[in-house]
């Protein structure tokens, strides 16, 4: 389409449609008037109208100038490109509110569990002083797990109100009903090993006994629930560092509560029945230090809140205290009692120190913005690709 001036000498004027080639060519249309504003005016003030090749370089050079931007557009950026650090300088996600308390739980209640599975294999294999320890100990760490619970949640009665609801897509609810479930059968056990010998000759105590070995069992067979649920509650928070971890944290949990049961067998049985336990506590120890390899190494920028500060600290307390107790129940343990009970302390205190460095390291996660947008970015300049890249090969198949 096009439109011609007047012969009264007026300069022709050729208007044109047409479709862009693509929108990193467009132009403003806003610019595009503008621009013929300025023409119109200063071409009144001109001396002298430019011949057509100067004309056309003076365009040119104009559209050059305007190209430069590196965001599609034909507008020259004047600001840099802005890059996020913080909401007003607050983090992008609330920390969690669980203070050490909750690492105290989870450290008792994987110790509870895996002490229970070590209890009943004593008893099927006529090792009574292992049996009656990792029972009792089992127990005790059963009742401290829940008096710590129980002072997070602040109220008694909330533990109570968590039991009138079931939600089988909640790791909380589920947890808490595993717990309760294992609770019962296990005190049954613990409690046939601490009656007094008065009390066992009587019904309530002959009755209590016989139903020490199947309740023994029946907490062994849940307690791999309990020693592992934690660890699916953690990573299934927005807690960066958590929920990355999401691949490691069920075997650093449950083999650390291993270990930590292991050593707790080394100190409460003597030399000639604790070979479960020093078992135990080795492949617990080697499960549990491989998988705390494999997330510092895998997890990039998410690692870092595990190798700085605090966290990092009480983990390298935590890893050296798990190896020095897994080469002393091995080297000397099986001689020396002394030994076997030093290597126990070191694996129990390895185990509580794990459970603090995974707190603390997933609270400093939430604290700094960058382990929560960082990721997202890099999640989604992946699938961007992944996209272009199937783009790609279904036009060339096409």
């Amino acid at each position: 389409m096009s439109l011609r001036g007047s012969d009264n000498g007026h300069r022709k004027r050729r208007w044109s449609l047409r479709e862009l080639a693509s929108d990193e060519g467009a132009r403003d249309r806003l610019a595009q008037v503008w621009d013929r504003g300025l023409g119109r005016r200063s071409s009144a003030t001109a001396p002298a109208a430019p011949d057509e090749g100067d004309a056309g370089s003076a365009r040119g050079s104009r559209r050059r100038r305007r190209g430069d931007g590196d965001d599609g557009s034909r507008e020259q950026a004047m600001v840099p490109r802005a890059t996020f650090s913080s909401y007003y300088g607050r983090p992008v996600l609330k920390p969690p509110a669980w203070e050490d308390d909750i690492a105290y739980y989870f450290f008792l209640g994987g110790l509870a569990a895996c002490s229970s599975g070590l209890a009943a294999g004593a008893d099927l294999t006529n090792r009574p002083a292992l049996r009656r320890g990792t029972r009792v100990g089992a127990l005790g760490a059963l009742l401290g797990g829940s008096y710590f619970l129980i002072r997070d949640l602040g109220r008694p009665e909330r533990l109570h109100h968590m039991l009138r609801v079931a939600k089988p897509t909640s790791p909380m609810s589920v947890g808490t009903w595993v717990l309760a479930a294992y609770g019962l059968p296990m005190g049954i056990a613990a409690a046939s090993e601490l009656l007094p010998r008065a009390l066992r000759r009587t019904l309530p105590g002959r009755l209590l006994g016989a139903l020490a070995r199947p309740a023994g069992v029946a907490a062994a067979v849940i307690a791999p629930a309990v020693a592992s649920y934690t660890a699916v509650l953690c990573s299934q928070t927005a807690v960066p560092s958590w929920h990355e971890a999401h691949e490691e944290l069920p075997f650093i949990f449950t083999a650390s509560a291993a270990a930590s049961a292991g050593g707790l067998g080394m100190i409460v049985a003597p030399v000639s029945e604790a070979s479960p336990a020093r078992r135990l506590a080795t492949y617990g120890a080697i499960v549990e230090l491989a998988a705390s390899r494999r997330l510092e190494t895998r997890l990039g920028l998410l690692a870092e809140p595990y190798l700085t500060g605090d966290a990092h600290r009480y983990l390298q307390r935590a890893s050296t205290l798990t190896a020095a107790g897994t080469l002393g129940g091995l080297l000397l343990g099986r001689r020396s009692r002394i030994a076997a009970v030093a290597s126990g302390v070191a694996l129990l205190a390895g185990g509580f120190y794990e459970r603090l460095g995974i707190l603390h390291a997933g609270v400093a996660s939430t604290k700094d913005p960058k382990y929560v947008v960082q990721p997202q970015r890099e999640r989604l300049e992946r699938r961007r690709r992944a996209e272009a890249e199937a783009r790609a090969a279904a036009s060339g198949q096409g």
